[in-house]
């Protein structure tokens, strides 16, 4: 865990909007309690967002590999019923996790699992590196096991987006989402206020198991269950952002 520290960048005259505080603070709405990553230069905007914007909350968890960061996540949801954010970097970031992804997948666990790209502008890549750790379409490597991956080309398009992604990832059945965002919009200055998109407020959708009375008394009173299942929801029926 990092110190806390102060969100003074408000306070600061001579401070500077940057386009990946747009993604800190829907972070922050959306009340994801940890983070985990292993740092990388591909989102080097969000992270420092994360930091001189967001204030280290919420508090970042460094883990040594990928996939390792994606199965913190995987526990914490299966322990609380609450899903945190990973941050994977670049396509290798995201190769790395591969294996954790799927198991999440097929237990049914709720990741928001935030990617970066690029540059997409060729003319901003570095020689090399940049070339080699991009992808177009980045997602296509996990898309066959996540419930829903896209790439905004602007930052208009991150609040919305968000919001479906996080909704996509707790319906029923619950599972990995993947947002990718290019490293030349993170670090764009932010040059006006961009909409914070549709309301937080949701209600779980109608497809989520929910158990009435009458169903509940019928189970109890048999003598021998007819099976057993170890993927169930443990989400509330209606959730609140922070």
């Amino acid at each position: 865990m990092q110190e806390q520290t102060e969100r003074g960048p408000h306070a600061d005259q001579n401070y500077r909007g940057w386009q990946s505080d747009v993604i800190v603070d829907l972070i922050k709405r959306y009340g994801f309690p940890y983070v985990t990553l292993n740092p990388g230069a591909s989102f080097r905007g969000l992270h420092d967002s994360l930091v001189n914007y967001g204030g280290n909350e919420p508090p970042m968890m460094l883990c040594p590999h990928e996939e390792i960061a994606v199965q913190i996540a995987h526990g914490y949801a299966k322990a609380s019923g609450r899903p945190m954010a990973v941050i994977l970097h670049d396509l290798v970031g995201l190769l790395h996790a591969c294996m954790a992804i799927y198991y999440a997948y097929i237990d049914r666990v709720p990741i928001f699992i935030i990617g970066a790209t690029g540059p997409m502008d060729e003319s901003k890549r570095r020689p090399h590196i940049d070339w080699t750790h991009s992808a177009l379409v980045q997602g296509n490597a996990i898309r066959d096991y996540v419930k829903w991956d896209y790439q905004p080309t602007s930052i208009e398009g991150v609040p919305e987006s968000f919001a479906r992604a996080y909704s996509i990832m707790t319906t029923e059945p619950q599972g990995p989402v993947y947002m990718c965002y290019d490293a030349a919009l993170q670090e764009e200055p932010l040059a006006h206020d961009v909409p914070s998109g549709p309301c937080c407020w949701r209600n779980m959708p109608a497809g989520a198991p929910v158990a009435s009375k009458a169903s509940s008394n019928l189970r109890r009173r048999r003598a021998r269950p007819s099976g057993t299942s170890t993927t169930r929801s443990t989400f509330p029926t209606s959730i609140r952002c922070a």
